[in-house]
């Protein structure tokens, strides 16, 4: 017996090709692929009815009528390996063997009331009672008295109050920031255990802006569905709903127009340039670095006027559409990007190089927030946080998808994996986008922008990825036998990266916290979903 259904990006199969393996022989499969290069990719539960006499469980275990999936992605082969197993009311954790499973493990645990024993630090991770204790799961699902974490149905549940690492030596104190931030930002909770001025440990708690999208998703393609996507994380609206759409036109056999491929290629590319525009100029802002700053967010309001100039909306909504996208791009269009490109990219360029050419920057950056390789594979970090590290890993090179698949951008790999390596590889990615939309504009294909989507498959499975300005974007979408999303998991680069973020404040002064935040920048919403 096959141990894992085989896929490439965007590959659609029958949900009954996925091995059903018993919960332990699932965690070596798990296990053994991680160790032998793969990365886990996404692991989650789906409510499903058990078949008699399923080998999913543990011996003597009832089904909880909840399914664990994994996605394996392994970057040398450009292969998905997806398998599953059911499983009962707890299991073997993974993390102690594998720590990119530890924020996996936790959502499992807050979702399905499943508690992974072993688990290092099992705790809530958006702060909602689970699906089964709320009694809304479906009836294949029997609801629990109480979840892993000892909370009863009818017990209050606030994000961020938990219980967090705690020291009783009077060297040592607890700084709390957040959720409630200076300026205009998302809500988070960050806990530092300090010794002075020097970082020993921090835990990040978030789930303030949990909006339950998933499972609003189920049910559709509807008219709200395509909003919801674009919502998803709203400075990735592009690469999100890519991969959204890659996903419907998989499963429905679409082949979407040259065209419309290359400018959606052009509009992720926009994206990563107003981000990784903007956050050089937040990098300046948190040491005070004043020109840089000023110079960069003037322009990066200049990339997101040109995507306004695409489709009318700078964060790119109405754009990308199943089929195709939902603009005509004409001859005027393409002449204003070409010369707007050009002379953004030459202000950026004097921007940035100030920033390069100012040893007290420099001095600031470097040495500052230093995540290792060892580390950075460990914990799965993906984008710009791992290719700082001098991990080569970039969806559009391992599992290309779109225009992608015909056309390359050099790969912007750092080393040191700190935050002047964190700028650089912004600094690279600013420099390949803007030739590649030049180019893409140069040579875009006359005719062809949108087609109408067919029918889903029926009892279908597909893994889309795509590489956001953060990182790798997974969309997981499975159909009923109606042909409709009987289950959807989204899988943004911010979740991998989350715990790369607090790895990178040890030893650190907590005074670096700004700077290190910055030079990740990881979405809250994103993550929160």
């Amino acid at each position: 017996m096959a141990l894992a259904l085989e896929l490439t990006n965007c590959q659609p199969a029958r949900l009954d090709e996925i091995p059903q393996l018993g919960i332990d022989e699932f965690r070596d499969v798990v296990l053994d692929g991680v160790s032998s290069g793969s990365r886990l990719a996404a692991l989650f539960g789906r409510p499903v009815a058990p078949a008699s006499g399923t080998a999913g469980t543990e011996a003597g275990a009832t089904s909880t009528g909840v399914r664990l999936y994994a996605v394996l992605a392994n970057s040398a082969s450009g292969i998905l390996a997806v398998l599953s197993a059911d499983v009962g009311d707890r299991y073997q954790s993974l993390t102690s063997e594998c720590p990119q499973a530890h924020w996996f493990e936790r959502e499992i645990a807050e979702q399905w009331g499943i508690k992974p024993e072993g688990h290092p630090w099992l705790k809530p991770i958006r702060f909602h009672s689970s699906y089964r204790a709320q009694g809304v799961a479906p009836a294949s699902v029997p609801a629990v008295a109480t979840d892993p974490f000892g909370r009863k149905p009818d017990d209050p549940i606030l994000p961020g109050v938990t219980n967090f690492l705690q020291t009783t030596s009077e060297e040592m104190h607890e700084v709390a920031v957040g959720p409630v931030h200076a300026g205009i930002i998302e809500p988070g909770h960050f806990r530092f255990l300090c010794h002075g001025e020097n970082v020993l440990h921090l835990e990040i708690s978030l789930g303030y802006q949990h909006r339950g999208v998933e499972r609003a998703l189920v049910g559709g393609p509807g008219k709200r569905t395509i909003h919801l996507i674009e919502t998803l994380a709203g400075d990735t609206t592009v690469g999100h709903t890519m991969a959204y759409c890659h996903a419907l036109e998989a499963l429905s056999g679409t082949h979407v127009p040259a065209r419309a491929q290359a400018v959606r290629g052009i509009a992720l590319e926009l994206e990563r340039l107003a981000n990784h525009t903007g956050d050089l100029g937040a990098l300046a802002g948190d040491v005070g670095f004043l020109p840089t700053m000023s110079f960069c967010g003037r322009i990066r309001g200049d990339f997101l006027n040109m995507t306004a100039e695409i489709c009318g909306n700078r964060f790119g909504r109405g754009l990308v559409r199943p089929g195709g996208i939902g603009q005509v791009v004409d001859e005027g269009v393409r002449e204003s990007l070409r010369t707007r490109l050009a002379a953004a990219l030459k202000d950026v360029t004097g921007a940035a190089n100030l920033l390069w050419e100012t040893p007290s920057v420099m001095a600031r950056f470097e040495e500052t927030g230093a995540v290792s390789r060892e580390v950075c594979e460990q914990l799965g970090l993906v984008g710009v946080a791992a290719r700082a590290c001098g991990v080569e890993r970039d969806v559009r090179f391992e599992f290309p998808f779109g225009i992608f698949m015909v056309t390359h951008i050099p790969m912007s790999v750092g080393s040191g994996g700190d935050v002047a390596a964190r700028a650089y590889v912004r600094w690279f990615e600013i420099q390949r986008s803007a030739a590649f939309i030049q180019e893409q504009l140069n040579s875009l294909p006359e005719n062809g922008a949108h087609v109408e989507l067919g029918k889903l498959a029926n009892d279908s499975i597909v893994v889309s990825l795509t590489e956001g300005w953060r990182g790798e974007i997974c969309h997981v979408a499975m159909t009923s036998g109606e042909g409709r999303l009987a289950h959807y998991k989204v899988v943004d680069p911010s979740f991998h990266n989350w715990m790369g973020l607090a790895m990178s404040l040890r030893g650190q002064q907590i005074s670096d916290f700004p700077l290190c935040n910055k030079s990740f920048n990881l979405s809250y919403c994103g993550h929160d979903l």
